[in-house]
């Protein structure tokens, strides 16, 4: 084994000297204006902020800039969402929403008001939202944390800075049903959807609109002291029937759906005073009981009960910091992940599901990658440092965790995210017992720029031949509001592998509302291998570009903006500069008034192949290089239609060959309780070295009996797998962070004759959880 102390050595000196190069810039730093920075705006970009002066509830200096004041409470709010409290006759509201869209800067079309209150024990959020057509209302959608509830229904949100450090924050939104959605917000554009919190929400719906009370309890939250508190906060509603997006500070167009992520334009709340003593304590224990089945296991078995225990613990080490502690940790609730089917040679990503690695997860964020498996050109080539489903999966199936330990929030400036985790043997899969260790510290700089470090270890790699090690440092700095430069350095250690071990990359892009363009330099030596991590595609050296000009046509009135994009990507490998892949692409999008957008594309392709892969059974693409040409089309129906969704074809040469593709990824409303969502990708590929067709089709279906209790079931077949999969699930929120489950899954081969009869596995588990909160 290799892991030396001269490369963590090596890259820590690498942090320490850009720490002091940020200093340098920091002292001789230019301002947005071109002008010199005052001592006080030095301090700013440092330490944040200045306190704001507290008004009556709502002040707006010369600049726009808005100051809320929270109003104390001497008893708690009724929160039925009806606002017949008297403290709202007594109260005034706070106004002056302005459109993001359609016109940015107008004054919202529709009356908003908004109350902040506050207690000893919760955080209250109050408004009245008038609309002129109630009847117009889009609201079909109540499972907690769809985006449909945000992007496709009337929707009411807020975002709360409760740092104050313009970049990260607890976001929760709700729509006319009374939905919930939260998440956590990193770096202003990294959302955590998956993280879920104890909160309440109640609407009503008038004949002049909707109202809503939101309770937020103190405890739910993460804040850098107790007492007086200066937090930044954002509200936004979206008037679907109108595509209006409006907020209470003026919020770019060119932000798009992001700008209540944009923290650095909140309003600044002064007024709530936190709780003095108030530990944090949390503690969720869980018990199952299931019946299994598996006809493929070594030896088989069929209906075999079995029962399990075990806890989750959360304690707040600082008003900031929080420790985690899981022991057995158990996902029986989580849903299957949906299939794919890979027509390339490189790696699938699936996103995490499971909840004890979801809070937090955008600290340990890497390099400027986002949360998403999907970047400027597609699928993103960037290595992913730290990938939870590395811990607790294999190939093979699920892995016990015997116990683990996580302290993730903030200190100061400071970022920080610890994790230990050891995962059991297992025998059958040829796994053996794994402790997982990642360190995680970003320092902010300037007024919304970080650098930080990442180290990761595995004490047991993928190959079971001895440890890994893999360590980076990385800036991600944005200026101007709309210009983003991202950089890292990393390198791996494993045994076996020699010294050409590092990656790296630099990426700038800007991003206005009428122009934008990126470019990206990516290295990937070959022997790069974090095996905490994840790698879609290794051994690369990629330049890439774009340049994008969009227009608002005044003169077109179906059409709010039409985008026109040029990008080139270029791939070789690295070190021998054999050409892999070349990438030419010209795209036009155009959003209508109406919520629904077209794409077209055009795209040119070159693939340079150094060795044969198996496309399908039996049928290879032989070594050789391939150009072709490949158009694509479709149509996005927005979510104010019964049936919505994307319908889209697309067409060409195809590695010597052709291949034909149609899709379908929708929505059908059948009340706002039920709802289908059926899904399709159907290929046809016709190659010298054979034909063949890929049918991946998908049927979910939720039941939603109330934003806390649902019933879904997901039906998968993929034609390329030769599966048949069924996964349905009964939700029961009885109380605040604590559920009861019902999960049904079952896994068919449909390779065999008698198609769709072949029984491989099945399981049907109970779960039944209790949130403790002391």
């Amino acid at each position: 084994m290799r892991i030396g102390l001269e490369r963590p050595a090596r890259l820590v000196s690498l942090l320490l000297a850009a720490t002091a190069a940020m200093a340098s810039i920091t002292a001789g730093a230019v301002s947005d204006d071109d002008g010199a920075l005052s001592a006080d705006e030095l301090n700013l970009m440092i330490d944040g902020p200045p306190a704001p002066e507290a008004p009556e509830t709502i002040t707006r200096d010369e600049g726009g800039k808005a100051t809320l004041r929270a109003i104390r409470l001497d008893e708690p709010l009724q929160i039925d969402g009806k606002l017949d409290d008297g403290v709202y006759g007594r109260v005034d509201a706070i106004e002056g929403f302005l459109q993001q869209e359609p016109v940015e800067g107008d004054p919202t079309s529709e009356r908003t008001e908004v109350w902040i209150f506050y207690d000893q024990t919760n955080v209250y959020i109050s408004a009245r939202l008038t609309d002129s057509h109630p009847e117009r209302m889009v609201a079909n959608e109540m499972r907690r944390d769809n985006r449909n509830i945000w992007s496709q229904n009337e929707s009411f949100s807020v975002i709360l800075d409760t740092f104050y450090d313009r970049r990260n924050g607890f976001l929760f939104r709700t729509n006319p049903l009374g939905a919930l959605f939260d998440a956590q917000v990193t770096d202003e554009k990294n959302v955590n959807e998956d993280w879920n919190t104890v909160w309440a929400v109640k609407t009503a719906r008038l004949d002049t609109g909707w109202t809503l009370e939101m309770a937020l309890p103190f405890k739910s939250l993460r804040f850098g002291s107790t007492g007086a508190q200066v937090w930044g906060i954002n509200f936004q509603r979206l008037i679907k029937w109108k595509n209006e997006r409006t907020h209470l500070t003026q919020i770019p167009a060119a932000f798009d759906r992001q700008g209540l992520l944009r923290l650095s334009f909140a309003a600044a709340l002064v007024g709530v005073e936190t709780p003095t003593r108030a530990t944090r304590l949390e503690v969720k224990p869980y018990a199952t009981a299931s019946l299994a089945t598996n006809l493929n296991a070594e030896p088989a078995f069929d209906n075999q009960g079995d029962g399990d225990a075990g806890f989750d613990v959360k304690y707040g080490l600082t008003k900031g910091l929080t420790f985690d502690f899981t022991y057995n940790t158990d996902f029986a609730q989580v849903e299957d992940d949906e299939a794919q089917v890979n027509l390339t040679r490189f790696s699938l990503f699936f996103p995490e599901k499971r909840e004890f690695f979801l809070e937090g997860q955008g600290i340990f964020n890497f390099g400027g990658r986002d949360n998403s498996a999907f970047g400027f050109d597609g699928p993103s080539d960037m290595p992913v440092m730290f990938f939870s489903r590395r811990i607790g999966l294999s190939s093979d199936g699920a892995v016990p965790i015997q116990a683990g330990g996580r302290v993730t929030g903030r200190a100061g400036a400071y970022s920080i995210g610890l994790l230990n985790i050891s995962a059991d043997a297992v025998p059958a899969f040829n796994t053996p017992g794994t402790n997982f260790s990642v360190v995680r510290l970003k320092r902010d700089i300037f007024r919304r720029s970080n650098i930080g470090l990442i180290g990761t270890f595995r004490d047991q790699n993928t190959d079971a031949t001895g440890a890994n090690a893999a360590f980076g440092v990385d800036g991600n700095f944005t200026f101007y509001g709309n210009l983003d430069v991202n950089t890292y350095y990393a390198q791996t250690d494993t045994p076996g592998f020699d010294r050409n071990d590092a990656s790296y990359r630099g990426s700038v892009k800007w991003d206005a509302d009428l122009f934008g363009f990126q470019a990206e330099h990516l290295v990937i030596d070959p022997d790069f291998n974090p095996d905490a991590g994840f790698v879609r595609r290794d051994n690369i050296r990629k330049s890439a570009g774009g340049i994008r000009k969009s227009i608002r046509p005044t003169w077109f009135e179906p059409v709010r903006k039409w985008d026109f994009e040029a990008k080139y990507d270029y791939y070789e490998t690295a070190g021998t500069g054999f050409v892999e892949t070349k990438t030419f692409e010209l795209e036009s999008r155009a959003r209508l008034e109406s919520g629904d957008f077209v794409n077209f594309t055009y795209s040119n392709n070159f693939e340079g192949l150094f060795e044969a892969f198996e496309i399908s059974d039996g049928i290879f693409i032989p070594v050789g290089n391939y150009q072709f040409n490949r158009v694509r089309g479709g149509v996005w129906f927005g979510g104010h239609r019964k049936l919505s969704g994307w319908v889209g074809a697309e067409l060409g040469s195809f590695f010597g060959g052709n291949r034909k593709e149609l899709t379908y990824r929708g929505r059908v409303e059948v009340t706002p309780q039920i709802s289908l969502e059926p899904n399709f990708a159907i290929n046809w590929i016709d190659l010298p070295q054979g034909s063949f067709q890929t049918n991946l089709i998908t049927l979910r279906g939720t039941y939603t009996v109330s934003p806390r209790t649902f019933v879904g079931a997901l039906v998968q077949y993929n034609s390329d797998a030769g599966t048949l999969s069924t996964n349905i699930r009964f939700r029961w929120e009885y109380q605040p962070g604590s559920d009861l489950f019902f999960v049904y899954s079952d896994g068919r081969d449909t390779s065999v004759a008698d198609r769709f009869s072949m029984l491989e596995n099945r399981s049907l588990v109970v779960k039944f959880t209790r949130l403790f909160r002391f």
